[in-house]
């Protein structure tokens, strides 16, 4: 893992767990850090079978939604949806997406705060193990755009939308 890596991980914690770091770094850190112990097994594979390096971030990703998902649960007036873009081949695709978020939107509606989580929209749209062209680059921002347009033209003005991709 690349000190750029580590460093993109900190400030998502951060952003995260706001609320209860106060934008403390130090104490976004002490979170990364419990999530990595958490993954201390896949490090020990990983030592192992350099090939498995592609997936963790896969698992840091499902770790720290799972974690921010039982977080909000006990803040009940916070709404939270995750919804994960790779679950299936078509799911990344325009009319899904625009589905996905509908329906997260739709749920986090009564809430005053909420968070959006979207996670691996990039490994659906540009796959890890194939080549990253000029189109498929394209289709992510497009992706990005769209769903940011979605949810500033869905999200009353007096709520407070919290778009977090991962």
């Amino acid at each position: 893992m690349t000190r750029r890596d580590d460093l993109r991980r900190l400030h998502f914690i951060d952003g995260l767990f706001a609320h209860v770091t106060g934008h403390d770094l130090y104490l976004a850190q002490q979170i990364k850090a419990a999530i990595a112990c958490s993954l201390t097994e896949l490090a020990a594979q990983m030592e192992e079978d350099p090939g498995l390096a592609a997936t963790s971030d896969a698992t840091f990703n499902a770790a720290a939604a799972d974690l921010l998902s039982k977080l909000f649960t006990h803040l009940p007036r916070h709404g939270f949806y995750h919804w994960d873009a790779s679950l299936t081949l078509a799911s990344a695709t325009p009319l899904f997406t625009r589905a996905e978020v509908m329906t997260g939107l739709k749920h986090l509606a009564r809430y005053r705060e909420a968070t959006l989580l979207v996670t691996n929209l990039r490994p659906a749209l540009i796959p890890p193990a194939r080549r990253a062209t000029a189109r498929r680059k394209r289709d992510y921002e497009e992706a990005l755009a769209f769903i940011h347009d979605l949810a500033a033209a869905r999200t009353s003005r007096s709520a407070k939308l919290q778009l977090l991709f991962l």
